[in-house]
């Protein structure tokens, strides 16, 4: 368990500290914050245009950071020869993969957490034809996102510590609180200073979303056992794409018994278990006991492709 611990907490920090993954994080949090700040002349249906169009970002940017982490953690290790540094002491394989998924599961989270955290101020900031921009909101998420990287430069140049990392740490830190601090300010189209609310339903919404970031991520350490970074992707944007049609393509065929669409209906995950954003229309949310249904699917699928990812990384060459 001590050897799972460190190579886990290695791998998070490593990836952590990829510019990036930086990079990716605030600029899909930022654009989540930047799509409630603009017209949409939406018939009424602005905010949740607002709403869905956070959540699809969340997503692709964790598709992108389940990738490219995956990639980090893995192929280049294999490629640099660290894999086997690791492996030459008593570490076993599925040891080495497993700690490796955790510490890239880690960085999903804190990802996701940072997204959401954006979504829940865009939910707050969303207005219709009638309304005007949130200039306050907005000004106080922009506050947060420079004093983040003037944190990560002040401890980069007097404390000599890394740079992406503690600005990864000071942006989840200081775009929470920003929410926090935004969301008891008056909204310009509210009266009375009245306090415009935050859509908590989007909550189970993003914990949806992590889980198929989850089971993507597993995917993606599984390609990066044997192929490389534009490979990867490929690959797992194939299965996206595919899960995303799974009940279109196969479901009809699969009930009328057809044995290739039970196969492919069984091996393509089915992304629509997880994007429940339709769900929130007409004050309607999403139950926790969907949740958890949702969350054994994944457990199943997840388990399925960490098996395939060891098979495949059990007689890998890492010399």
């Amino acid at each position: 368990m001590r050897q799972f611990i460190a190579i886990a907490s290695n791998a998070f920090m490593e990836l952590v500290r990829q510019p990036i993954y930086l990079l990716l994080m605030t600029t899909s949090a930022g654009f989540c914050v930047f799509l409630a700040a603009v017209p949409y002349f939406g018939f009424g249906e602005d905010p949740k245009l607002v709403k869905d169009s956070t959540l699809a970002v969340a997503l692709l940017a964790g598709l992108l950071a389940s990738v490219l982490c995956a990639s980090a953690s893995v192929t280049q290790e294999i490629r640099t020869g660290t894999a086997l540094t690791v492996l030459a002491k008593p570490v076993g394989r599925v040891t080495f993969l497993l700690a490796k998924y955790a510490g890239l599961a880690g960085t999903l989270v804190l990802m996701t957490y940072a997204n959401m955290v954006a979504v829940l101020l865009a939910s707050r900031m969303a207005f219709d034809a009638y309304g005007s921009t949130d200039s306050i909101s907005l000004a106080i998420y922009a506050a947060a996102v420079v004093l983040a990287y003037g944190v990560g430069g002040f401890s980069n140049f007097f404390l000599r510590r890394t740079f992406v990392s503690d600005a990864v740490f000071a942006f989840v830190l200081l775009t929470t609180v920003s929410v926090w601090v935004a969301s008891m300010a008056s909204h310009p189209d509210k009266p009375f200073a009245e306090p415009a609310a935050v859509d908590w339903r989007l909550v189970p919404a993003g914990v949806l979303i992590l889980f198929a970031l989850l089971v993507l991520a597993a995917l993606a350490l599984a390609c990066s056992t044997r192929l490389d970074t534009v490979p990867t992707l490929a690959i797992c944007s194939a299965f996206f794409l595919a899960g995303l049609m799974t009940d279109y393509l196969f479901k009809g065929p699969a009930d009328a018994g057809a044995w290739w669409a039970k196969t492919a209906y069984a091996l393509v995950p089915n992304w629509q278990q997880f994007w429940l954003a339709d769900a929130l229309e007409e004050k309607k949310s999403i139950p926790w006991s969907y949740v958890a249904h949702a969350g054994g699917y994944m457990l199943a699928y997840l388990s399925a492709a960490l098996a395939a990812a060891l098979l495949l990384f059990d007689d890998r060459e890492l010399n």
